[in-house]
């Protein structure tokens, strides 16, 4: 017998009670299906026997946790339906590529045809294997028997990302016959995905799952053709350069011509800018060039370089923050748990800002404003403009491509551009590297080296940071002119160095532990990079150190 302390409470339970058992008991107390459980501080999959004593916490389908393991299960599902309906071959070519909203864009590499017919006949076969409650089942082997199994499937892109990892087993799901690696846990049977949708979408598929938190709501897919074409102009580049996942980047590494590869991508990124800034030039009438994006995509560095190419053109670029047009302390907006919401366009003097603005644009000589963070203020301290013909603003703040935030400049005033980090490299063909990990891990390491944070803040940030953007940035990325994608395909190997340290400072116990687990088991998959031959322009110089730029 095993004592499981519970809510507080201690209960006995044999050697014979899977968690699912115990799952089942507690569920009553829980809004959202139980996902997975934790026996003093580490996960457990829920089709595990208990086997020793400890204290259990549940993670549902609304947490972290629960959330990740469903939408991996369901990635499970569908790729074990594609392998039921057409065979093998084709289903190790499709690719799970990246998320559009709440849409994850399913690559079939040419295997399938993309149609509404062939959507709904691959959805039919989920729903079967659903009904049919087709358990996962994980089993571990040592290393060489997995490769051997990967190898002898044609799953090269495992084969490669094995090569190069220190463990001496690798654990592999298989549900009915079909055998598939995954980063992270599953779920005990197919029964416990009911909620997704599958519909076909330009040259694949759109798998919609539920979010966090709304974990029992199939989303409606909502268009987003800017963000989907620049996700799909970086996984162009990427299978050009012959770096498509992990174990590719990896060879690479092993292969000493990493300067190379560097010196491309940032010529790559600099012919990007140098091209937004062409077009910038050639519209007479912009005299605004607005960038946004979410926490750590590199905008101040963006910045920088754009105005460097600006002024290639004859234009004199000048920056402007709209963090210096914040309202003043005590007229901030407070959120529902009282606390100051700097991250509403509500904390910013929207009227303020356009006055100023329009008197700018009406040549008038303006002083502009800094804001006082420490006393929580705006102040002027003698930081006059005047525009000349030749003259441009880059105004770079989180509510940049609001209309709200420019209500009264006129459209041909303005020059909208979206900056994200859209990580294009894949772990393997059915694990994709969300492009919140990167950007995770790239803020992780600039706050403490700049911010003095350590790594306990920063995760325990990340979630209202994520609200905050899901609420002021993501709703307006389709009214850039333009979107730039800042993610460079050698960066997670070079954050490496610089995140582990801080995220094996994280105890159990501490709230934010099992997200550091997950970090460390997800870095733990790349080969270290030096910095060395990393340019001082680089965007990635404004997380790891050395910018030439004051970042």
């Amino acid at each position: 017998m095993y004592t499981l302390i519970i809510d507080g409470e201690k209960k006995e339970y044999s050697s014979d009670t899977t968690w699912e058992d115990v799952a089942k008991e507690y569920q009553h107390k829980f809004d959202s299906p139980i996902a997975a459980i934790s026996l003093d501080g580490k996960i457990r999959e829920l089709f595990k026997k208990v086997s020793r004593s400890g204290e259990v916490k549940f993670f549902t389908f609304a947490d972290t946790v629960g959330h990740q393991t469903y939408v991996r299960s369901t990635v499970m599902l569908l790729m074990k339906a594609i392998w039921d309906l057409f065979g093998e071959e084709v289903s190790n070519r499709v690719r799970a590529d990246f998320t559009i909203r709440r849409g994850l864009f399913i690559n079939p590499n040419g295997g399938i045809e993309p149609t509404a017919e062939n959507a709904e006949k691959i959805k039919k076969r989920m729903l079967e294997i659903v009904e049919a409650g087709t358990p996962y089942m994980k089993r571990q082997y040592p290393i060489d028997d997995a490769l051997d199994i990967f190898s002898k499937r044609g799953m090269q892109d495992k084969v490669k990302l094995f090569k190069y990892r220190r463990t001496s087993s690798v654990n592999i799901y298989e549900m009915e016959g079909y055998r598939d690696y995954y980063y992270g846990y599953m779920v005990p049977n197919a029964s416990y995905i009911k909620y997704f949708d599958l519909i076909n979408y330009d040259i694949g598929f759109m798998l919609l799952v539920p979010s966090k938190s709304n974990p029992t709501e199939i989303p409606k897919f909502e268009e987003s053709r800017l963000l989907y074409d620049t996700f799909q102009r970086s996984h162009d580049w990427c299978v050009h350069m012959g770096i498509e996942n992990v174990g590719d980047l990896n060879e690479r590494i092993c292969s000493g011509h990493m300067e190379d590869l560097i010196l491309v991508q940032e010529a790559e990124q600099e012919r990007r800018i140098a091209e937004i800034a062409a077009e910038v030039a050639s519209r007479k009438d912009v005299k605004f060039v607005m960038i946004a994006g979410p926490s750590s995509s590199g905008k101040t560095s963006f910045s920088h370089r754009l105005s460097v190419q600006l002024r290639t053109f004859g234009l004199k670029p000048h920056a402007i923050g709209l963090d210096d047009y914040f309202v003043n302390r005590e007229d901030t907006p407070r959120d529902e748990n009282g606390d100051y919401n700097f991250e509403c366009i509500e904390a910013i003097d929207t009227k303020g800002f356009n006055d100023d603005m329009l008197k700018l644009l009406d040549g008038e000589r303006v002083e502009l404003p800094t804001f006082n963070f420490k006393i929580g203020r705006r102040e002027y301290h003698g930081n006059y403009m005047q525009l000349e013909s030749d003259d441009i603003l880059v105004i770079e703040g989180i509510h940049g491509l609001n209309p709200k935030m420019s209500y009264a400049l006129p459209e041909e005033s303005k020059f909208k551009i979206y900056i994200s980090a859209l990580t294009s490299v894949n772990i393997d063909e059915h694990n994709r590297i969300p492009t919140t990990d990167a950007r995770l891990l790239r803020r992780l390491v600039r706050d403490a080296r700049t911010r003095g944070s350590d790594a306990h803040r920063t995760l325990s940030m990340w979630a209202s940071v994520r609200r905050g953007e899901e609420e002021n940035i993501f709703p307006f990325q389709e009214e850039a002119n333009v979107m730039f994608n800042s993610a460079q395909v050698y960066e997670l190997a070079l954050l490496k160095q610089f995140a582990e340290p801080l995220l094996f400072s994280i105890d159990k116990g501490d709230p934010t532990y099992y997200e550091a687990k997950r970090l460390l088991k997800f870095l733990d998959y790349f080969l270290s990079l030096p910095s060395e031959f990393l340019p001082n322009n680089s965007i990635c110089r404004e997380f790891v150190g050395g910018s030439c730029f004051n970042v």
